[in-house]
Formats: C-alpha cells, structure tokens, sequence
C-alpha cells in the first residue's frame, strides 16, 4: 500500500448525558478523525485521547502534533507491505500510542476493503456476535445511579460496570446489590486509591464483583500484585497495560486475572492482537474497553472483539447511549439479548456519515 493522502479533523460532539469518572466531569468530547487514502481506497480511524491528560498523557491537541510532525510525514509516499509494517516504523517514537493507532486501524481498514474482507476477518476475528455491557459514570446520586443501572439492565445489557473512587464506593456498591442481587457488575476506579486503602478495598469482596478494575496507580504492577494476593475479587489492569510485554510481566507476577484492551492505549491491531495473544495462552480472560467513542472508533472496537480470546462483555455498546446523532450508518444497535452482530462486509462495516462529519468539525489538515 502507498499512502496518497492523509486528513486529520477534529470534530465536536456533545453527549447526551455527562459522564463522570474519578478525574471529572465530561459533556463534550473534541476527537480526532484521520482519513487515509490509498491506491485510490479510503480508510478511517479515530484518535481515542481525552481532552485532558488524566487517564493519559495523551490528549487530542497533543495527538493533532505528534500525527502532523511525525506519524504523517513517517507514512506519506511509502509503500507498506501491511498495516504492521507501518506500525513498525513507528516505534522509536515513545509513547503516543494513540495517535499511532489512528493510522495504523485506518490501513487496516483499506486493506479489508482491498482484500474484500470484513475488518474482524481481516483482524482474525472468529466471533460473529459480541456480549455487550455498559459503563455507567458517577451520578448526582445514589438514586439516579440505580435508575439508570435498570434502564440498561432492562434493555439486555449482561454486564453493568460502575464508576467508583472514595467516597462514593462501598455504599453505592452495597446499594446496587441490594437492588440488583444477581446481576453481573463490575467496579471501575481509575487509579484512584493506593495500597494504603488495602482494608477499605478488601470490603469490595462481599459484592461479588466480576472485578474492580485499576484501582491503584495508572502504570503500578508491584502493588496490584501485592493487592490482589489479599483480596478474592479479580483485579483487571487497564491504564497499566501498553504492550504485549506489559501484560506478560502483569500476569507472570499476578497482578492481575483480567485484562482490558483498549485499542487506542496499546497503540493499533497489531500490538492489541498481541496482548490477546498472550493473554489466551496464559488463560487470562480480555475484553474490550470503552474511551467515549464516535461511531468509527466504535466500528473498529467491534471488530477487535470478535478475536477468540474476548470472552467477557465490553464496553461496546449503542450509539444512542451517548450521541444523539452518531457519525456513521448504520448507527451501532444492541439487541434485546444484548449482542451486536459483527458486520460482514468489507471493510470498516459502518459508512462515516460525511455530513455529519463536516457539521461536526472545527479544525481539518490536508497532507499529499
């Protein structure tokens, strides 16, 4: 493949609802769009950094520079044999995974359509069908927090993931299962305790979690290690885990039972298959996690849980969950029974809705 042609825009949405961590509040997200075009076939991706440097150092504004001062010049007028090839040149530089994956899951997605492939084929997706569940964010109170964990359970979703940090942690989990004592639920704390709250988080154990997810520092394995020896819950690694090697040393070490991937943190399908890779051969379960976004980074996170080794339900779930127009067609669904159904025609299998795109847009480059 030779790269003719590379667009990066960025667009605005706002979301439906605000959605609250424990970094803060979110209620619009500015993201990072790249078109690549080559031998005459269009390919996208989508940036997954944040507005601010809290779940990463990444952000879109950091992503924009690194994209036009290095990853476009690196990739434009060369041929790549693959998308991995691509991925390759892009080691030496350090971190910005990110802004890598924009590129590389938008070559993946011109050769799917060269090919006349799906893109979870072409990946070596196998799973026609993925579980689906939700990530639900801190609310103004325990009540709505409830009402909302109804409204998706209700709608089929088989695994509720929750949002913690101290302070709204223990007594909102004892509530939902007070509630809601059989259904499949998972807590989320985005780094926000210490091994100094070992006591505390150890009291997580009688809610008969499916797991808590980072609960201590954003790049710690030692103390997850030492975490998760004291306590029966799973401990899923998110932030700490950039690499098929970061996994490996995780689970050699026991830090953790379960892995989440995100395939803007790991930096593209190439590293994300080999965190899965790994992953399936030590029997570590993976799913894939969620970063708010558009359709098209939505359409790539399907065809990367189609891989075998994605055995619980993710964060992938439906575009009306969080934009009252999202940028593709069709828009994501989730049926009854709380499944999407891979697409299996080549390619992306969701069309970007290119109006929508350029009503969404504030700021566009042009590379040739």
């Amino acid at each position: 493949m030779k790269i003719e042609r590379i667009e990066i825009l960025e667009i605005h949405l706002p979301l439906v609802h605000f959605f609250e961590t424990s970094f803060g509040r979110t209620t619009e997200r500015r993201i990072v769009l790249v078109r690549v075009v080559s031998d005459g076939v269009t390919g996208w991706g989508e940036v997954t950094a944040g507005e601010e440097p809290f779940y990463s150092h990444e952000t879109y504004e950091t992503a924009w520079h690194i994209l036009r001062d290095f990853l476009i010049p690196w990739s434009l007028r060369k041929e790549w044999p693959t998308p991995s090839d691509l991925a390759q040149r892009f080691h030496p530089i350090r971190g910005h995974n990110m802004a890598k994956a924009a590129i590389e899951n938008a070559l993946w997605d011109i050769e799917a359509q060269q090919k006349g492939i799906s893109l979870a084929r072409h990946v070596g997706g196998s799973i026609d069908e993925i579980p689906c569940g939700v990530s639900i964010g801190i609310q103004n109170s325990i009540e709505e927090l409830l009402d909302k964990i109804q409204r998706e359970v209700d709608a089929g979703y088989q695994r509720i993931k929750v949002k913690i940090k101290p302070g709204w942690d223990v007594n909102v989990l004892e509530r939902i299962r007070n509630q809601f004592p059989s259904i499949a639920l998972m807590a989320d704390a985005n780094s926000a305790y210490t091994l100094a709250d070992l006591p505390h988080l150890k009291l997580f154990d009688r809610f008969f979690l499916m797991m808590v997810e980072q609960p201590l520092g954003w790049e710690d394995m030692i103390d997850h290690a030492k975490l998760q020896r004291e306590m029966a819950t799973p401990i899923c690694l998110d932030e700490s885990i950039h690499s098929a090697d970061d996994a490996r040393k995780a689970i050699e070490i026991g830090a953790c039972k379960i892995i989440n991937i995100k395939l803007g943190r790991v930096g593209g399908y190439t590293s994300a298959r080999d965190v899965h890779d790994v992953c399936r051969a030590h029997k570590i379960p993976v799913w894939c996690g969620g970063m708010l976004e558009s359709g098209i980074g939505r359409a790539h996170n399907i065809a990367m849980s189609s891989l075998p080794g994605f055995t619980l339900p993710g964060d992938v779930s439906a575009s009306r969950r969080y934009w009252r127009e999202d940028i593709i067609t069709p828009e994501v669904t989730v049926s009854t029974q709380g499944t999407i159904r891979v697409p299996q025609t080549p390619g992306l299998g969701f069309t970007p809705h290119l109006a929508r795109i350029e009503k969404a847009t504030v700021r566009k480059e042009t590379f040739e």
